[in-house]
């Protein structure tokens, strides 16, 4: 039976451009030459390389890892040799330190990679120790460490684990065929977070413009009493943590905290796949699902790609780039972030999507003032003002940013997308985040 539920206040309905790749089955994507591993992968403390220039590496290796709690140690996706490790390209447009490695096209696994035959009578301590050592992080794009979600404070009780399989963005579509593809395994990723965090339920949302994936989650999760899938409303940003804690538990989570705060523990089918792999087969994260579209891309695709395989390889695998590129994007084109270009930037774990973009989806406009319409507030899911945050920045006013609330920002991007004065909204808003956060660390090391 299905339930209906309360949707979120704001939010947009752009128009969804999935049908390029929607129903196209995921295909394996060809193992790089070399493979580039960033050491950043995940929010938190960057990894430290564990390998020199020459040593030989197999497939599954750890190469980077950190001493610090929030972060996630990296694997190798290839076997074969260390050439460098200097600098690469990441899609936040700062360089960041990668270990490369030349591909021996042998695909030797390591030993580390071992398959656990009896992962269900695993210890709690045992599970997180392997989610952590696997490398997971969220791959909605957010790459927040998983073994750091699933490790609430003391005294949090986790009420409800929810699989955030809403994949509301425009154009991607990779979330969806894992749902078709590999629905199994997310249910057996989703059993085995409830039991790490103790959780008695476990719900799965779905936009109800994808009921073939609706129907696949619940045949799947059919002899599991626990777990719950709904068909949620078609609505922009129906997939963000907060709205979809709000939609299914009528739960808000206080501003700055956690989902935890309030019970809650949220993930991606993505990332229940990888932490089913590494809990049974001992497979470290080093490859993901990506869809690569827009109209600037020769034949759209949905790909299995390895971490740390060059975008150009990727895109010319799709048939290359059509000649009128405007825009190319890395993820979404809501949340993503635009690129100058994919020269030495690889796949990597938030690597979602790959979107390029030509002149008839791209348009230019010129910033105008703010005319005061409150469109913004309007549709902003998390009732802040961003009208008056952007003008604050506009001006260099970050404290009276920051007194506006800018840190609740998910940076959605609705407001931009609705603003008819064509504001850059959430990008200064991601702007003023990042002098608040600046502040708030010279402040708290002064201490």
């Amino acid at each position: 039976m299905q339930m209906s539920f309360k949707t979120f206040k704001g939010g947009v309905h752009p128009g969804d451009f999935k049908s390029a790749t929607e129903k196209k089955p995921v295909v394996p994507a060809k193992p790089p030459a070399v493979a580039i591993i960033p050491l950043s992968q995940h929010i938190g403390a960057p990894c430290e390389p564990l390998v020199a220039v020459g040593d030989e590496v197999k497939m599954g290796q750890k190469v980077g890892d950190s001493k610090g709690f929030v972060s996630a140690p990296v694997h190798s996706s290839v076997s074969g040799k260390v050439i460098k490790i200097e600098m690469c390209n990441s899609a936040l447009g700062r360089p960041v330190q990668a270990v490369y490695i030349e591909n021996d096209f042998q695909d030797t696994w390591h030993e580390d990679v071992v398959p656990n035959p009896n992962w269900q009578q695993l210890e709690i301590d045992e599970l997180k120790k392997l989610i952590r050592e696997g490398g997971i992080v969220g791959m909605g794009g957010a790459t927040f460490p998983t073994h750091v979600k699933v490790s609430p404070p003391p005294g949090q009780v986790i009420e409800y684990v929810l699989v955030n399989a809403a994949e509301c963005e425009p154009y991607l579509t990779a979330d969806h065929r894992a749902m078709l593809e590999r629905p199994e395994d997310i249910i057996v990723g989703l059993q085995i977070v409830m039991k790490v965090v103790n959780a008695p339920k476990g719900m799965i949302g779905i936009e109800d413009n994808k009921p073939d994936a609706v129907e696949a989650l619940k045949k799947a999760a059919a002899n599991f009493p626990n777990i719950e899938v709904h068909a949620l409303h078609t609505k922009y940003p129906q997939g963000a943590e907060k709205q979809l804690i709000k939609v299914f538990t009528n739960r808000e989570v206080p501003s700055g905290g956690l989902p935890s705060m309030v019970g809650c523990v949220v993930q991606n089918p993505g990332t229940c796949i990888a932490i089913a792999d590494m809990v049974r087969f001992g497979k470290p994260l080093i490859e993901r699902n990506v869809t690569i579209t827009g109209s600037g891309i020769m034949e759209p695709k949905n790909m299995l790609v390895r971490v740390g395989t060059p975008l150009e390889e990727v895109i010319e695998q799709c048939g290359g780039f059509k000649s009128n590129i405007r825009k190319m994007v890395l993820g979404g084109p809501m949340m993503g972030f635009s690129q100058p270009g994919p020269e030495n930037q690889p796949v990597t774990k938030g690597t979602s999507g790959i979107l390029c973009l030509t002149d008839q989806e791209v348009q230019l406009y010129d910033i105008r003032q703010c005319i005061k319409c409150a469109k913004c507030v309007d549709v902003c899911p998390v009732s802040i003002m961003p009208l008056f945050i952007g003008s604050s920045v506009e001006q260099g006013m970050y404290d009276k940013a920051e007194a506006y609330n800018a840190m609740d920002c998910i940076e959605c991007g609705c407001c931009t997308y609705i603003c008819p004065s064509r504001r850059p909204l959430v990008q200064w808003i991601r702007m003023s985040k990042g002098d608040i956060a600046a502040r708030r660390a010279a402040a708290a090391a002064k201490k």
